[in-house]
């Protein structure tokens, strides 16, 4: 498929949301370790309100589906993580708007600069522990990849071991920064959370796409 309409970018954020629905209290104990212990509470009940919204949309485009994500996150979540996370969605809306149909290359723009935007507004590179190991090399790889279906396959691959090699650094933003070493041996939940994003969007692609 060269591009893809409102209604797969829909159903894209929907099969995000159910990954992070079902690992919420894995990402709740990740949380404890280095945080608050709610992350995977609050970002659930994001994007839970990103579906609703989604689905309430008398006009969907893939402008409105990209914007109602963002205002879910930076709303419903809250605090400086949905900020965050909702930064990497409103920064793309603008890409978005008065098309129909998004291509791959328009697409692998779309997620650079959400990654800029993150990493402009967090401050945070490759290396400080936090969702941007899991990104920045999603982001990369969906860019070099040819299609839609090697894009997602692509990035979830990348989004998970960038992910997993958090778990050996230490933190130097956020709250766990203040543990030191003793944040070593635990992965960052923000990362994770970008793991099971493209995760998911690959599984839906390879479900109903391939």
């Amino acid at each position: 498929m060269s591009a893809i309409g409102a209604d797969e970018l829909g159903a894209l954020i929907r099969a995000m949301a159910e990954r992070v629905a079902s690992e919420r209290e894995a990402l709740n104990r990740l949380d404890a370790a280095l945080g608050d212990g709610d992350h995977g509470t609050s970002i659930n009940a994001a994007f839970a309100e990103a579906v609703a919204a989604i689905d309430a949309l008398e006009q969907p485009s893939p402008s409105a589906v990209w914007l109602a994500t963002a205002k879910a996150l930076m709303n419903r979540m809250g605090g400086a993580s949905g900020a965050i996370f909702g930064s990497f969605f409103l920064k793309g809306v603008a890409n978005l708007r008065d098309i129909d149909r998004v291509s791959h290359n328009r697409m692998a723009g779309l997620l650079v600069s959400g990654l800029d935007s993150v990493k402009a507004r967090g401050k945070a590179r490759v290396g400080d522990k936090t969702m941007v190991d899991a990104l920045a090399p999603a982001v990369a790889a969906f860019g070099a990849a040819a299609d839609f279906g090697a894009a997602w396959a692509a990035a979830a691959t990348a989004a998970r071991a960038g992910a997993e090699s958090t778990r050996e650094m230490t933190a130097k933003l956020g709250r766990a920064k203040f543990l030191g070493e003793r944040a070593i041996g635990h992965t960052d939940p923000g990362a994770t959370t970008i793991a099971l994003m493209f995760e998911a969007a690959h599984d839906w692609w390879k479900e109903n796409k391939a």
